[in-house]
C-alpha cells in the first residue's frame, strides 16, 4: 500500500507563513517496498548532515542546532515511520518542531536551509499528485478504489455503501418498477435509480469529507449522468471512464484512471498557457522575475506557473517585492521562486508547478495578473 498524506491548502498556508531562525526543507525519494527503504534512510541522514553543516558554517546557535539534530535523529530511528512510505518524502523542520508529508509524486534529493520553508516541490505534488479515487458504479455493483502513480490500486471500504440498486431500493430489479412508484416504467425506473444513487452519494460523504483528491466516475448511461446530477463531492472530474466497470479489475480501473488524470492535468496546463498568451496584450501576463515578484508582493497574481526544477537563490523584499539575487544557496538566502509562490498562495492565487517544457515561452516563472501592475 502507498501511504500518502498530501497537505491541504490550510496546511500549505501554515507552512508558507512559517518564519524561524532556521527552517530546514528536505525532499527525498522513498519506496513503498519496506525491504528497500534502507537507501532512503541513508539519503535522509546525508541530507540532514548537509543542513546541519550549513547552519554550523553560518554560526547558528549551538543549542538550537542541537534541537534540530534531535528531531532528525528521532525520525531517522523511527522504524514504524519508515515502514510506511510512498514514492517520496518531504520533511519540514525548525528547532521547535518537525513535520513530514509522504507524496505519491517523485522528487529529487533536495535540502534547503533558510528562515522559511522551500515549498515548490510540494506544490507540484499538490497540483499533479497522480492520486485519485475511482467510483465504479452501475445498477449491479458499486465500489470505491484508490489509485496512485505506479502502484497497484486498492479497494476502499465504505460503510453503508449499498451493494447494488436492488439492495438500495429493496426491489428484485429496478428495470421493472411496477408497483408502488406511481409512475410508468421509465419514470419509475428513474425514481428508483435516483434513490440508489442518493444512498451512494450519502455513503461517500464521510469518506471523502475534507479531501481534495480527484474523484473519477466509471459508469455508463443512464447511471453516470444521473449520479453527476446529484453528486455532492466537489472533486468529481468532468471526464470519467465511460466503459462499464462491472468486469473491470482494480488494475484495469487504475489504468483508465491514470489516462483521465493525465488528460486532466494536461488540460489545466494548456488552459493556463492559452490564458497567459491571451493576456499578454493587455499587460496582464508577465515572465520577468522582478516584475512577477513585485506583482506577487502586491497580491496581483491570479495564476502562477513555475518551473518545478528551477531554483534561484536570493531574497524578495517584503514591502516592494524587489529581488536581490545571491551567488549561491545558503542560510542567508532562500529560493526566490519559492518565495513568490508562497506570496501567491497567501493572496489566494492559484499555482501550477510544472516541468520547464510546459512553461510559457520556456520561462522560469509566468504570472497571469488580476490587473496590470
Amino acid at each position: 500500500m502507498l501511504y500518502v498524506d498530501i497537505p491541504t491548502q490550510s496546511q500549505i498556508r501554515a507552512l508558507t507563513e512559517t518564519r524561524a531562525d532556521a527552517c530546514v526543507s528536505i525532499y527525498l525519494p522513498t519506496t513503498p517496498a519496506t525491504q528497500n527503504v534502507t537507501l532512503s534512510r541513508i539519503s535522509f541522514g546525508n541530507l540532514t548532515r548537509t543542513a546541519l553543516e550549513q547552519l554550523e558554517a553560518a554560526g547558528f546557535d549551538k543549542r538550537r542546532r542541537a534541537d534540530l539534530e534531535e528531531h532528525f535523529l528521532a525520525l531517522d530511528e523511527d522504524d514504524d515511520f519508515w515502514r510506511l512510505q510512498a514514492n517520496s518524502l518531504a520533511v519540514f523542520a525548525i528547532p521547535d518542531s518537525l513535520r513530514t508529508f509522504r507524496l505519491a509524486t517523485e522528487v529529487t534529493d533536495t535540502v534547503k536551509v533558510s528562515d522559511r520553508f522551500h515549498l515548490k516541490p510540494l506544490m507540484r505534488a499538490m497540483a499533479f499528485p497522480q492520486h485519485a479515487f475511482v467510483l465504479a458504479l452501475s445498477e449491479n455493483d458499486v465500489r470505491l478504489a484508490e489509485v496512485f502513480a505506479d502502484h497497484p490500486a486498492t479497494s476502499i471500504s465504505v460503510p453503508d455503501l449499498p451493494d447494488s440498486a436492488s439492495d438500495a431500493t429493496g426491489r428484485a430489479s429496478v428495470n421493472n418498477p411496477g408497483m408502488g412508484t406511481g409512475h410508468g416504467d421509465t419514470q419509475g425506473q428513474k425514481s428508483l435509480l435516483l434513490k440508489y444513487l442518493r444512498k451512494v452519494d450519502a455513503a461517500l460523504r464521510p469518506v471523502l469529507a475534507g479531501r481534495e483528491t480527484p474523484l473519477i466516475l466509471a459508469a455508463t448511461e443512464p447511471v453516470g449522468p444521473m449520479f453527476r446530477s446529484l453528486n455532492s463531492y466537489p472533486g468529481l472530474l468532468a471526464e470519467g471512464i465511460s466503459a462499464s466497470p462491472d468486469d473491470m479489475s482494480e488494475s484495469a480501473l487504475a489504468g483508465a484512471a491514470r489516462a483521465v488524470l493525465d488528460g486532466h492535468y494536461a488540460s489545466r496546463i494548456e488552459a493556463a498557457t492559452a490564458l497567459f498568451h491571451e493576456r499578454v496584450g493587455s499587460h496582464r501576463a508577465i515572465t520577468d522575475l522582478q516584475a512577477v515578484a513585485r506583482a506577487a508582493t502586491f497580491g496581483a497574481v491570479d495564476t502562477l506557473l513555475v518551473d518545478i526544477d528551477e531554483v534561484v537563490p536570493g531574497t524578495v523584499d517584503e514591502t516592494d517585492g524587489t529581488v536581490t539575487l545571491a551567488t549561491k544557496p545558503g542560510a542567508a538566502s532562500y529560493g526566490v521562486i519559492d518565495e513568490i509562490t508562497g506570496k501567491v498562495v497567501l493572496a489566494g492565487g492559484k499555482v501550477l508547478a510544472v516541468r520547464r517544457a510546459d512553461m510559457p515561452d520556456g520561462a522560469a516563472v509566468a504570472a497571469i495578473l488580476r490587473y496590470p501592475v
